[in-house]
């Protein structure tokens, strides 16, 4: 038995003992469990983009002994075992792979039933799918989706010729956007409930549009506008902190500071970034 068959077997035996004596591992359900295991997938996405990996290590384990706990539920229910689970990924993964040898449960390599490397999304659609959407859950948060829909999209062909094009196309949703800005400031607030909501429905359209254009571009340039916006968001909570806390050494709190102290903090926070970052490059 490797160390990872050991380690496996270590938690089936920990979680099999806690699902009979423990309090609140015996009452837990698919259902119960479901909102605390996205909470640890969200966790292991802010250790991923923080790049702990003493972070992802726990994290992963969290999300593990999610994982099995599900399979152990569905096994007292008789629906299907880590085994199933297991053999269920490892059948996927040949199907989708054909050019490649893999080895069957036995541990005995397989020949190759096609050189060529097949496209992803079209090995998915011979698997029954009937869009190649379809994979993207509906409840994904929408920055996510966005990306994973374009990437789908792009798996069959459907995608800009060129990075220039995917630019151009984010000049000509923001113009859409600004145009529709202008719509919604000339409506008086004397106009009728009706036109008001149009009027913003549209700009928001818009927006989301061009929201969505910028999405596809930095995938164009390679970048992952889910991790950007993350790290936008915690510096901006890193930085708004250091106001706080340059408020409250000066006897009052933020909503004290007049909007030139704030800015004023606000730079202070960003030069002590920039002090930061020379110091470890050196």
């Amino acid at each position: 038995m490797t160390e990872e068959q050991k380690s496996l077997q270590w938690l089936s035996s920990i979680l099999d003992i806690l699902r009979k004596k423990c309090p609140w591992d015996s009452v837990q359900t698919i259902d119960s469990l479901r909102y605390l295991t996205i909470e640890e997938v969200f966790e292991l996405s802010e250790a991923i983009v923080a790049g702990s990996y003493d972070d992802m290590r726990k994290e992963l384990g969290d999300l593990f002994m999610h994982l099995m706990f599900y399979a152990k539920i569905a096994d007292d229910k008789g629906k299907f075992g880590v085994a199933d689970v297991l053999d269920s990924i490892c059948k996927k993964l040949i199907s989708r792979h054909p050019h490649i040898s893999l080895p069957d449960r036995e541990g005995v390599l397989q020949p190759v039933s096609q050189n060529e490397i097949p496209k992803w999304e079209q090995v998915k659609m011979k698997e029954g799918r009937k869009s190649v959407l379809e994979g993207v859950p509906q409840s994904l948060p929408p920055l996510i989706k966005a990306i994973r829909m374009q990437e789908k999209a792009a798996g069959v062909g459907f995608e800009f010729a060129s990075v220039e094009d995917a630019k151009e196309k984010v000049s000509e949703e923001y113009a859409e956007f600004v145009g529709a800005l202008k719509d919604m400031h000339c409506v008086t607030e004397n106009a009728e409930d009706n036109v008001i909501a149009e009027t913003k429905s549209h700009a928001e359209e818009e927006l989301g549009d061009l929201m969505f254009a910028i999405i596809k571009w930095a995938r164009f340039e390679g970048l992952n506008a889910d991790t950007a916006l993350i790290r936008a968001n915690r510096k901006f909570y890193d930085r708004f902190s250091f106001v706080e806390d340059c408020a409250h050494a000066n006897g009052c709190q933020v909503s004290d500071l007049t909007l030139e102290q704030m800015k004023h903090f606000w730079d202070r926070a960003k030069q002590s970034e920039r002090n930061s970052k020379k110091s470890i490059c050196k």
